[in-house]
């Protein structure tokens, strides 16, 4: 078990690695001259060849690529993310200042998702080919064809300013959450549902269940105490992957409801084109989802003995005996 883990912690490194040398590949192949652009988000238009030399000097872009590369890769690791080309201010601190905004936003968009989801699963799958299936089918199905930004202007205009509920301007408290909360929410919760369901009907048809219910177990002791927990694996890596995508849908979330967060920040240094900010996002989500998934992975192989390759080999030889038997 020990080594599994491990193989797994080292191949959650090389993609993580990986990811860093690819978002770095898209820093140096940005078209157009770093040190001028740089000098033109700080309001210098016309900068003179000096101004660009001494810009360039001061980023280290005339430096050898494998150098410049080690040098950010290192200060990746030291938790440095470069300097704002607009603000003049450390990257990392822009997004700590902003943080908190964006985790009450994340974590209550997970909440929303594992609740709607349970519910619309279980719901489901409760009566499969029914009327709750069917209109679970169509509300995931609805919720995934609407694009979230389309979905958070049309709550925005019947919610906040038809009905008088909510604010328009969001200040990144609890306070104001739901809303930006419910809209990053549905497009997850809608995918979740539905691998909830397929694993609750294949749940249903192990042999295990007959003894159940040949034993007087109830419907609902059947889906809560034997059908739910073996659907669980597949569920929770679609939480675990789908949360970390939580943090991609964030920018277009924020931005539509004036959330105060790190992805709005973001949104609006690509309009300014400063590339630490940008850059500094993809990199943060690339490790959040490479942490995330290497999490779950070692979430549902603890819950999963099949899963476990120990456990598999000595699965093998005992269902050979069984055959030969």
């Amino acid at each position: 078990m020990g080594g599994a883990v491990l193989r797994r912690v080292g191949e959650a490194g090389i993609s993580a690695a990986g990811g860093a040398a690819i978002v770095f590949a898209l820093l140096v192949l940005v078209p157009g001259d770093p040190a001028r652009r740089v000098l033109n988000a700080r309001g210098v238009l016309e900068p003179s060849p000096e101004a660009v030399a001494a810009v360039r000097a001061e980023l280290g872009l005339d430096d050898p690529l494998p150098q410049r590369f080690w040098e950010w890769l290192t200060g990746l690791v030291r938790g440095d993310l470069g300097v704002s080309w607009r603000s003049g201010q450390p990257v990392s601190d822009e997004f700590l200042e902003r943080l908190p905004a964006t985790a009450v936003l994340t974590v209550a968009a997970l909440a929303l998702a594992v609740v709607l989801s349970l519910a619309l699963g279980l719901l489901a799958a409760a009566r499969p080919g029914g009327w709750p299936d069917h209109l679970a089918r169509v509300l995931s199905t609805g919720v995934l064809v609407v694009p979230g930004f389309l979905l958070g202007v049309v709550l925005l205009d019947l919610v906040v300013v038809q009905l008088g509920m909510g604010r328009v301007i969001a200040d990144g408290t609890w306070r104001t959450v739901f809303l930006p909360a419910l809209v990053l929410a549905l497009g997850a919760a809608a995918t979740w549902s539905r691998v909830l369901r397929a694993g609750l009907l294949e749940a249903r048809g192990a042999p295990y269940l007959r003894v159940s219910r040949a034993r007087g177990a109830g419907p609902v002791r059947r889906l809560l105490g034997h059908e739910l927990p073996n659907a669980l694996p597949p569920y929770l890596t679609m939480i675990g992957l789908g949360s970390a995508a939580l943090l991609g849908g964030a920018p277009v979330v924020e931005t539509v409801f004036t959330w105060p967060g790190v992805g709005r920040f973001t949104v609006e240094a690509i309009t300014a084109r400063d590339m630490p900010v940008v850059t500094g996002f993809t990199i943060i989500a690339v490790l959040v989802y490479v942490v995330v998934s290497l999490l779950t992975d070692l979430l549902t192989t603890a819950l999963d003995p099949r899963l476990r390759p120990a456990a598999a080999r000595r699965a093998v030889p005992a269902r050979v005996a069984g055959g030969a038997a």
